[in-house]
């Protein structure tokens, strides 16, 4: 079956669903088969990122089997590689690849994760990213563990007692029996700096620090990561499964986050754990418990957790987090409204 229509937009502010996050440069993708089974995705890049698919995406796609979907990947970075290979090109691209897989799962009566050769209606465990404010004393919302954001509005030099004393606090919220993870948001630049940083945190026992220096630090990163008593976690800004493979054969993190909405789709996403399996370390992907991510976090991993605590997408539907638990809806593609989100293209 062959693909008879491509488009990306941004809903504007009158049209847009509550949380839309217009500012994260979110894009939704609709790929359309000739007999008129849609499929749906999210990409990133804003209003460039809709060009991109609309132009030299579509040129591509419009006539070609709707069921290559991995072949497709290949010719849409073929097609980008001179202005692409990471940033804007790969987020554009992320949306169409999801959007085909939706199609194909829509198509075969199947929800992506069976695709992936896995089951729906599983309950997986979810992580809370939130603030130290927002963490209960007690754990009775049902997570199994909390992430603290935002560290990165801090200086890792002048504002190490703040940095300590603030997760000190989250710890004694959480107590010891759950993991609490923290994250700087790439905020801090000197690696024996947050190396110093990490040996005062070593007591609270943090299941990770995530992306405590730029993304292209890569050799900073393979430099903390072999010294730091916190496991270092990071690839949320990273894109391509070819740029996994350098940072895990560098040794840059114990924990790997790629975003399926950015880092080049699902079809990405599973090369990245068939690599992580090779090198033997951990995945746990970034925005974990929306729809587009769920799926190979439920397939594909030994040890699932989904990143919650951020109400991202909830419009669309597919996925459900209730007590602390991501549940995936047993439905075709991603399980997403399709109805809803049709509806935002035929205005």
């Amino acid at each position: 079956m062959k693909i008879s229509n491509v488009k990306a937009i941004v809903p504007t502010e009158a049209k847009a669903p509550q949380d839309w996050r217009g500012w994260f440069a979110q894009i939704l993708v609709m790929v359309e088969s000739e007999d008129g089974v849609r499929g749906y995705g999210i990409g990133g890049g804003g209003e460039a990122g809709t060009h991109v698919v609309n132009t030299a995406l579509r040129h591509e796609l419009v006539g070609a089997d709707a069921t290559a979907v991995e072949e497709l990947w290949d010719r849409m970075y073929r097609a980008t590689l001179a202005y692409g290979r990471k940033g804007l090109a790969l987020m554009a691209i992320s949306g169409v690849d999801l959007a085909l897989w939706d199609l194909r799962g829509r198509r075969q009566g199947k929800s992506v994760v069976e695709l992936l050769g896995g089951s729906s209606g599983l309950p997986l465990p979810a992580y809370k990213t939130t603030g130290i404010d927002d963490i209960p004393l007690d754990s009775s919302e049902g997570f199994a563990a909390y992430k603290v954001g935002g560290l990165g509005r801090l200086d890792a030099r002048a504002d190490v007692d703040q940095i300590v004393d603030e997760l000190t606090t989250a710890r004694e919220k959480v107590g010891f029996e759950l993991p609490l993870m923290a994250d700087a948001g790439m905020g801090w630049n000197d690696p024996e700096r947050v190396l110093a940083l990490c040996e005062r945190l070593a007591d609270l026992n943090l299941g990770w620090l995530e992306e405590p220096l730029p993304a292209d630090d890569l050799k900073g990163y393979a430099w903390l990561r072999e010294r730091s008593p916190i496991p270092i976690a990071g690839g949320e800004h990273e894109f391509t499964a070819a740029a996994f493979a350098d940072l895990m054969q560098r040794g840059c993190h114990d924990i790997y986050q790629p975003d399926v909405c950015w880092c080049g789709g699902l079809t990405e996403l599973v090369k990245i754990y068939e690599m992580a399996r090779e090198h033997g370390v951990r995945v746990c992907p970034h925005r974990g418990s929306e729809p587009w991510g769920l799926p190979a976090i439920a397939a594909l991993d030994n040890d699932p957790l989904a990143e919650s605590g951020r109400p991202w997408m909830e419009w669309v539907g597919g996925t459900t987090v209730v007590n602390g638990v991501a549940q995936i809806a047993a439905a075709p593609g991603f399980g997403v409204n399709a109805e809803e989100l049709g509806a935002r293209f035929d205005r």
